[in-house]
């Protein structure tokens, strides 16, 4: 049967790492180096990590993670893989040849990736507003959408109704303007204050919040700069912020 190295991250320097049984399903975990670099394995058969037990991949995924987290703290700048990233061969001798082989091959691609992150670590940013605090708001500031209220109230039950959907529409056309008005304004100040930004797909939230903006940044310094600006804008009536990390740079590595 084919045989497995399961890759967590890689550390700049030749060192021996034993951290024991600490990985995915309690593997143990270790280091293998070679060229100034130290990749941070396990050994495993050939083949993903797989399950229809959603609870049992989170597991693993945390797992994953709990390990590049805790040799991003012991040594500082990682390189992350993302989970399930497996080398493999037919024997146990061939599969740390291929490690050795890549890590010689891919040396100089590996080191650019290391540098561009050095001294940096990714923080996750949501900013979400009451969309319905949002919309009372518009109706109260806007003469236009005000009339059209007086008037449904005073109109037949159906062509009520109507004319309440229409109203619906107005002002879901006006939130999303909005958004895209705070989401441009936002991201500037956000870009100013770190070294690299993405931006993530919004995720759905209870109402009547709603995700306006989800961004992974990459940022020096402990991100003091970062949280500063995310301090004014959660002062903001009607705006929340979720801030997160430091996280190993999953997001700045690929490609």
């Amino acid at each position: 049967m084919s045989t497995g190295r399961y890759l967590y991250c890689i550390v700049s320097g030749a060192h021996k790492i034993k951290f024991g049984s600490i990985g995915i399903d309690d593997s143990h975990v270790y280091s293998i180096s070679h060229n100034d670099l130290s990749v941070i394995v396990h050994d495993c058969d050939a083949k993903a990590y797989d399950s229809k037990d959603e609870e049992v991949v989170g597991k693993w995924v945390l797992n994953h993670e709990k390990v590049t987290e805790l040799t991003m703290d012991k040594f500082g700048t990682v390189l992350p893989f993302r989970f399930n990233t497996i080398i493999e061969a037919e024997d146990e001798q061939e599969v740390d040849k291929h490690v050795l082989n890549w890590l010689t091959e891919d040396q100089e691609t590996i080191k650019e990736k290391l540098e561009k992150i050095r001294g940096k670590a990714e923080y996750g940013v949501q900013i979400s507003w009451d969309a319905q605090a949002v919309s009372n708001k518009i109706i109260k500031q806007d003469k236009g959408f005000q009339s059209l209220e007086e008037e449904i109230e005073n109109m037949p039950e159906g062509l009520a109704y109507m004319n309440r959907q229409k109203l619906e529409n107005l002002l879901k056309k006006r939130l999303e303007k909005e958004a895209d008005i705070y989401f441009k304004q936002f991201y500037s100040a956000i870009k100013g204050c770190v070294d690299d930004v993405k931006i993530e797909k919004a995720r759905k939230e209870p109402a009547p919040r709603q995700m306006i903006m989800n961004l992974s940044c990459l940022a020096s310094d402990g991100a003091k700069a970062l949280a500063e600006e995310l301090e004014k804008i959660g002062k903001l009536e009607g705006f929340f912020v979720r801030f997160t990390g430091p996280w190993p740079a999953y997001s700045f590595v690929e490609g």
